[in-house]
């Protein structure tokens, strides 16, 4: 699969949310703000597990059509991806 620009460039964000988070631990921060930090970080990785389970989705789907298979398993594959990372 190849992966979107925009879905890595969610992720090095996403790094850089997590060095701001050991950043504020090292300073002693106040909890409540680096929990809710953290908190976002869980978010838009949540959000871009979707985006990659849906991409990957509709490119195996589309693949499946052309070849005139079922879908049903590669639907249920990604419902259950999408569980499993909650």
């Amino acid at each position: 699969m190849n992966y979107d620009p925009q879905v890595k460039n969610r992720l090095k964000r996403i790094e850089g949310q997590l060095r701001g988070i050991i950043r504020m631990m090292e300073e002693n921060q106040d909890c409540k703000e680096v929990i809710t930090q953290m908190s976002a970080v869980r978010s838009a990785l949540d959000r871009s597990i979707g985006v990659i389970v849906s991409s990957n989705l509709v490119e195996c789907v589309t693949e499946a059509a052309k070849k005139g298979e079922s879908t049903d398993e590669l639907i249920k594959e990604a419902v259950n991806l999408l569980v499993k990372s909650r």
